[in-house]
């Protein structure tokens, strides 16, 4: 199962994925930059000029292989009675997956497991072609007490760059302004030397 902020996730996800392997082809060609001799500095000899992790994301089937396996699996659940379906290419399997979504999200039992893969193909591919994306930054441990007994929360507060007001998981304590910040601060566990 997945909760309505991954499925949204995934949703756009599967919506990139046919413009960004599209655009990864572009870094399959080798850059031109005029009659130059190449000169290698190590002993192990010239290196190749493409991008080998462009040359497994595309020419070597890695991404369309992936969503393909996807959509047999999730056909094969659904509808057990049905052969498998014929190849039809990247787009169309992220389109079918996308028009499933809602069956997948609330009845297939690998729904987290697609995702995380789609998820991994993205990152890979916009590692490649434009900025990868951000990941949080740990800033510390949730100081809001919880109960009347004092009882600290101690959840780890992560936090996006840019990301002004975050919420966190476990208690649902918010911060965002900065006394709330220079709050947490003061009240994280001392290092023990």
């Amino acid at each position: 199962m997945l909760c309505e902020r991954h499925t949204a996730r995934l949703a756009k996800s599967l919506t990139a994925l046919p413009d960004l392997y599209t655009e990864l082809g572009v870094h399959l060609v080798p850059r031109r930059t005029g009659p130059v001799e190449v000169v290698t500095t190590s002993g192990a000899g010239p290196r190749s000029p493409l991008n080998e992790d462009v040359f497994d994301l595309v020419d070597g089937g890695h991404m369309v292989a992936v969503v393909e396996g996807w959509r047999v699996d999730v056909q094969r659940v659904r509808w057990p009675q049905h052969t498998p379906p014929p190849r039809s290419g990247l787009a169309a399997d992220c389109r079918w997956l996308g028009m499933e979504l809602e069956w997948i999200v609330v009845h297939y039992p690998a729904a987290g497991d697609l995702a995380r893969e789609v998820w991994a193909l993205e990152s890979a591919a916009l590692s490649i072609v434009g900025a990868p994306l951000p990941r949080p930054l740990r800033v510390g441990l949730c100081v809001a007490v919880t109960d009347d007994t004092g009882t600290v929360c101690g959840a780890p507060i992560n936090r996006l760059p840019g990301q002004g007001r975050v919420v966190c998981r476990w208690c649902s304590a918010t911060y965002a302004t900065e006394q709330d910040w220079l709050l947490m601060k003061h009240y994280q566990p001392k290092e023990s030397a």
